[in-house]
């Protein structure tokens, strides 16, 4: 799969001496047109692509399959192709580890428009998170303005914005 970025969070000044914990996750685009499935997570105040962490051993695609079920009630998932690999070091909030090493393992799929029932985390319900069809433009608009004046802003900000802008690149 293509190697599309590696970020580093502004606190990562260096990996030399440090503990790093490495999660694997995928990320999924799914689009009609010039209208893509994202999240809007109110307590962020972001927009992102439906995905997350695999479970130890888990097949990528399966996961992503599960993911994109659970956060979004797609129903329908076809046409499944690698995108890239987004690659971040963040720092690590717990005692065990310094830095969290996540690898993105992109993809884009066909979905049914209409969406079946979310099966969201309680986290997920908690941070306001909520699936919606929205025009690419206006979500990597919301997310810019986010990054510059919101205090609420999550680390996979820059992320999502990243892959979104690279999918208008990439648009007929």
């Amino acid at each position: 799969m293509q190697h599309l970025k590696t970020h580093y969070h502004p606190d990562i000044t260096s990996l030399d001496n440090k503990t790093i914990f490495t999660r694997p996750a995928t990320r999924c685009i799914t689009m009609s047109g010039d209208t893509i499935l994202l999240l809007y997570t109110e307590r962020y105040e972001d927009y992102s692509l439906p995905g997350g962490g695999l479970d130890e051993g888990e097949d990528k695609i399966k996961g992503m399959m599960r993911e994109l079920s659970e956060e979004t009630g797609a129903l329908d998932i076809r046409n499944i192709k690698p995108f890239g690999v987004y690659e971040e070091y963040r720092p690590w909030h717990q005692s065990d580890f310094d830095i969290q090493h996540m690898i993105s393992y992109c993809y884009t799929c066909d979905i049914n428009t209409a969406l079946g029932d979310s099966k969201m985390e309680h986290y997920e319900i908690k941070n306001g998170m909520i699936a919606k069809w929205v025009n690419i433009y206006e979500a990597i608009a919301h997310n810019k303005k986010t990054m510059l004046e919101s205090s609420k802003k999550g680390m996979s900000i820059e992320r999502e914005t990243f892959l979104l802008e690279l999918l208008v690149k990439q648009m007929p």
